[in-house]
């Protein structure tokens, strides 16, 4: 069925137009253009679209096409993110229903899908503009019940709030216990004990762990992230940690070590272990399938795709339309900058404490990742 004619929503906070004697105008995300009283000055044609009001209601979701982007809608630790996909969320819930996102490969394929009745509501990433089939202009009277420009401001804060103070709550304990004594935390012989599980050195299990949690065993994410591996909760249950025991210092540090080696076993194609254990921390972090698609960008573009300082610049990359559009990636838009830190701040903070134990025990204590003398079956 064809549609005739969509409502144009442009997101935006506000618009000021004109000059000093003219009245303030603002474009609310269904498209009017209002003035300071609220009354609308342009409206928008609604007529011989195929969704209702009733339609969303009797299903029990609103359904959103989309292309990935960070404006648009994009994956974090298993959780929508985005500030269209967020305030889409929000009417929603509005609606009393649940939202459910499609990602397109593009704009062509959005407006296809939503001519064709495959979903309710379209955001596109170019141009920053909603549409939505409306066969009765009953979606476009909810939207402006509904909306209110601080909305945007809203939820701005709140994913400013996610990415920064409010991102895991936990007690900061100290960086090391003793240089001198090369103590690390009160946790190092669990460390110890599993990191053989890992095949890695001991230090830089306690490195990801002060990186993840700061040692507190009690801290956990917004995104559901606890303990001190801040390991989720379905990684959890994929790994053996029982719910019951996540918190848990000996339980959570064994299976974040199970889960690393797993992570390693994902990348047996890249031959120089040490560089393994690089590729297994940035997926610990951003995720396999992100990290997949910056190793075949670097691939593509004649870098070394198993070489971590090759695959790190197109972790980078996967912020720009250039590269999470590109043919190849199949996970779009990623928060390359946090992941690449992730992974610097534990190689720098691994080598600080490698050398403090060096200095302390010599050279029985390396960087060389240890094996285990048995099987190891998460390593598959």
């Amino acid at each position: 069925m064809r549609l005739s004619s969509f409502i144009l929503l442009l997101f935006a906070a506000t618009l000021i137009v004109g000059c000093i004697d003219k009245p303030k105008l603002e474009v609310t995300p269904w498209g009017e253009t209002i003035g300071e009283d609220g009354a609308p000055i342009e409206q928008a044609d609604t007529a011989n679209s195929v969704v209702s009001l009733s339609d969303i209601v009797d299903a029990g979701e609103m359904i959103m096409l989309t292309v990935s982007g960070p404006e648009t809608y994009y994956d974090y630790h298993g959780h929508g993110m985005g500030l269209q996909y967020l305030l889409c969320e929000k009417f929603a819930q509005k609606l009393g229903v649940s939202l459910r996102v499609e990602v397109c490969k593009d704009s062509a394929e959005v407006m296809k899908r939503l001519a064709d009745g495959e979903g309710d509501i379209a955001v596109f990433s170019d141009y920053k503009s909603w549409k939505v089939a409306d066969s009765k202009g009953e979606i476009a009277n909810e939207l402006k019940a509904w909306y209110k420009p601080e909305l945007v401001t809203q939820v701005k804060r709140e994913m400013h709030s996610m990415f920064t103070v409010g991102m895991v709550k936990r007690h900061v304990y100290p960086f090391m216990l003793s240089s001198k004594d090369a103590i690390i935390s009160r946790y190092d012989a669990l460390f110890r004990k599993y990191a053989p599980v890992a095949g890695c050195d001991w230090t830089l299990i306690a490195a990801q762990c002060y990186q993840e949690s700061c040692f507190d065993p009690r801290a956990h994410s917004w995104a559901g992230a606890c303990g001190l591996m801040q390991i989720m909760p379905g990684t959890a249950d994929k790994i053996g940690l029982s719910r019951a025991q996540i918190y848990e210092p000996e339980a959570n540090i064994a299976a974040g070590c199970r889960y690393m080696a797993q992570l390693q076993g994902k990348f047996s194609d890249v031959p120089v272990r040490s560089e393994r254990i690089k590729f297994a921390l940035a997926c610990y972090n951003g995720g396999y399938h992100h990290i997949r698609d910056a190793m075949a960008l670097a691939k593509k573009y004649g870098r070394n795709h198993q070489r971590w300082s090759d695959v790190r610049q197109f972790v980078l990359g996967l912020q720009s339309p250039r590269y999470y559009n590109d043919p190849v990636v199949k996970n779009g838009y990623m928060r390359g900058s946090e992941t690449a830190e992730y992974v610097d701040r534990i190689i720098d903070r691994w080598n600080q404490y490698r050398g403090a134990t060096k200095k302390k025990y010599g050279s029985g204590i390396n960087a060389t990742p240890q094996r285990s003398k048995h099987k190891n079956k998460w390593a598959n």
